[in-house]
């Protein structure tokens, strides 16, 4: 069985977010959002690795609150850069030399399902690099800073970057590796190995799979996991579920 390992930045500023707390950290339905997502690769058989990159300022702080589920979990902690592409190389790093993909995740995507993992996982072992994307449904407008309407783009052909992208493990670290020549105004893992010169394939992801960058999105990420049914069988693959808090 191919191994992969996973990476999960959370290292940014959360800007956007309005709230004493980060993003990731946030609590979502009685669990933070970081932990969520963690929890939905940690028990796959095909994931040998899962690294959570963590802000330095933040870590003593992380280290506190979660250090039972980090224990438990087998997650291994990164320090985060200054920018996203710096935290993926520092955690890219630490990836071990048994795995042969690595998949990069939004900590702030916790709606993914299991299916779509299964699916851009697969497509990955075929094509050596993909990503989950959607199809945009509405006409698309270009403004311009006044707030006037300059142009209707062709929508066809467009669709909308999410995560996991995942990558055969010798293409992302050679695309890190040359990024400086690459480009500097790169804005996500695909499009440094597509500038790396590997074809880039799409699995066609979901609407649901919300990236959360403000408090509207959490309250939106909520109802769509409250709309699910509940997991039958075993509960969390953690004790403290329940338990923990980001105050």
């Amino acid at each position: 069985m191919a191994k992969f390992a996973v990476l999960l930045p959370a290292a940014g500023r959360s800007s956007r977010f309005k709230d004493k707390d980060k993003k990731p950290f946030a609590q979502l339905d009685g669990r933070a959002v970081w932990l969520r997502t963690a929890e939905l690769f940690v028990n796959r058989p095909d994931v040998a690795q899962v690294f959570l990159v963590v802000a330095p300022d933040d870590q003593e702080l992380f280290m506190m609150r979660f250090a039972a589920h980090i224990a438990v979990m087998t997650i291994k902690i990164v320090p985060g850069g200054r920018e996203r592409w710096e935290s993926v190389g520092n955690a890219l790093a630490q990836v071990g030399p048994d795995v042969e993909y690595v998949a990069v995740h939004d900590a702030v995507r916790p709606c993914v399902t299991a299916e779509l993992i299964d699916a851009v996982f697969a497509a990955a072992r075929t094509h050596g690099a993909v990503l989950l994307a959607t199809r945009i449904p509405d006409t698309i407008k270009r403004v311009d800073d006044k707030l006037v309407v300059r142009e209707t783009v062709d929508r066809r052909g467009l669709w909308l970057a999410q995560t996991p992208q995942v990558f055969r493990k010798e293409w992302l670290a050679d695309a890190y590796a040359r990024r400086a020549e690459l480009g500097k105004d790169i804005t996500d893992d695909a499009q440094l190995v597509e500038a790396a010169g590997h074809p880039v394939h799409v699995v066609e992801g979901s609407p649901t799979n919300v990236k959360i960058t403000t408090k509207d999105d959490l309250a939106l990420a909520a109802a769509i996991l409250t709309s699910r049914p509940k997991p039958k069988g075993n509960r969390p693959i953690h004790p403290f579920a329940e338990e923990e808090m980001w105050k």
